[in-house]
């Protein structure tokens, strides 16, 4: 499908960005403590996730990292991003600059509730110096990474906000405090109709769709590989591509088992259940702690 290539493109072009930015800040010495977060999602007024955030005893930085080719130019009314490439095609973006104003304000809520209060500032970072800025956004700023370090050392010092023992513990607080993000599922973000979607279990192994239930085990019938948790990923990606909900139906159709099978499968995995009998729903709980993923710190 079209759409979820260019997606899955563009998925992987931020992931990039935001790698660049990690290295140029790991390589990077500061002589002050402090930490450094990716993508670390929270929740205070609303659900937010910021790309990286560099928190020190003085003020916070939240980063919004960008890997977007082509001429770039900011605008402000509505906030878009629009770029242009070579052939003269034309996209258009949600504004980094709007998103990261956005993140840092929910960034300033959530601390506030916390008793804490820091200067929290707005950066948008250009992952390569090939992104060719046309406009630029009329308030926040836009870096490139190797320029990052230098506007954190020119920041203000003076006197520390925060003593080491309120530091500490707002760095856990933030690490404790971080939820998996969880879009909508594919097809309704996208509106694929749900027959349209492969149905089967993927091989860890080899990628390879249509693994066959055989006794306490999964076998790959490309490989011969051996997953004993393999219906485990596939009610997961489901719940990922599918819906919230999950029936019996809907599980054994997708894992390509009989009704018996999929009722233990769903009664062995930690779901929630809704309903009785042939009424019975399913939904997950991706935010549960031992589901729960911390970046952790540089």
């Amino acid at each position: 499908m079209p759409i979820l290539t260019a997606k899955a493109s563009s998925l992987e072009a931020g992931i990039s960005g935001e790698i660049k930015l990690a290295e140029t800040l790991r390589k990077h010495s500061f002589p002050f403590e402090h930490r450094v977060f990716h993508d670390l999602s929270l929740v205070s007024s609303a659900l937010f996730q910021i790309d990286t955030l560099f928190l020190t005893r003085f003020y916070a930085v939240v980063f919004e990292v960008k890997n977007i080719g082509g001429r770039l130019e900011f605008k402000d009314d509505p906030p878009q991003l629009v770029r242009r490439r070579e052939t003269g095609e034309v996209d258009g973006f949600e504004s980094p600059a709007a998103q990261v104003e956005r993140n840092g304000d929910l960034l300033e809520l959530w601390l506030k509730g916390h008793g804490i209060q820091i200067p929290v500032y707005r950066i948008v970072v250009l992952a390569y110096p090939k992104q060719i800025i046309d406009k630029a956004p009329a308030k926040t700023q836009v870096l490139f990474p190797n320029y990052v370090p230098p506007f954190i050392h020119a920041l203000p010092r003076k006197q520390a906000i925060l003593d080491s023992k309120t530091f500490r513990w707002l760095t856990a607080k933030l690490l404790n405090s971080h939820i998996n993000y969880i879009p909508r599922p594919v097809c309704d973000i996208y509106n694929i109709p749900p027959r349209d979607i492969q149905t089967g279990v993927i091989c860890s192994h080899c990628d390879a769709i249509g693994m066959v239930k055989i006794k306490r085990s999964w076998r790959c019938r490309s490989c011969g590989s051996l997953d004993h948790k393999a219906h485990e990923r596939g009610v997961r990606e489901w719940f990922l591509i599918m819906g919230r909900e999950m029936t019996n139906k809907d599980c054994r159709e997708f894992l390509r088992v009989d009704m018996n099978t999929a009722s233990r499968i769903l009664c062995s995995m930690d779901l929630n259940s809704i309903g009785s009998c042939r009424y019975r729903k399913y939904t997950i709980n991706f935010h549960k702690k031992d589901n729960k993923r911390a970046d952790g710190l540089l």
